[in-house]
């Protein structure tokens, strides 16, 4: 069988452009791409906890650096600058591999700066 996991997250980034008139995907600083270990061109969901808005698209690279995160192309109509959102990939693995399997997690402040990582989330207390 055959089990979709959660393969990595940018928690909480904040949407810095949204580019109408951008081919559509989502830019997103190259540093966080690689600490996140999301390739440029794979497939992203995103959650806008500012709006409720959840869509799917594509990782392009952005500057190393630059903090960016710009949802571009139709995407653009359902973020924001300034909106908080949350970038998620996920993989297709066997039930032997999800058994061992962490996920990459990074946890960002309002300003796109590394808060903290972890490869598990705590449970969640009623």
């Amino acid at each position: 069988m055959q089990l979709t996991l959660l393969k990595c997250k940018l928690h909480r980034a904040c949407v810095t452009h949204a580019e109408l008139s951008y081919e559509g995907s989502c830019a997103i600083d190259e540093e966080l791409l690689a600490l996140a270990d999301i390739r440029e061109y794979e497939q992203i969901q995103i959650y806008n906890v500012t709006n409720g808005e959840r869509f799917t698209t594509y990782a392009i690279r952005a500057a190393a650096g630059s903090r960016v995160i710009s949802v571009n192309g139709a995407a653009a109509h359902k973020a924001a600058p300034g909106d908080r959102v949350i970038i998620c990939a996920y993989a297709g693995m066997s039930e032997a591999q999800a058994a061992s399997f962490k996920p990459r997690l990074v946890y960002l402040d309002e300003h796109n700066r590394v808060q903290r990582t972890a490869n598990a989330i705590p449970a969640q207390a009623a």
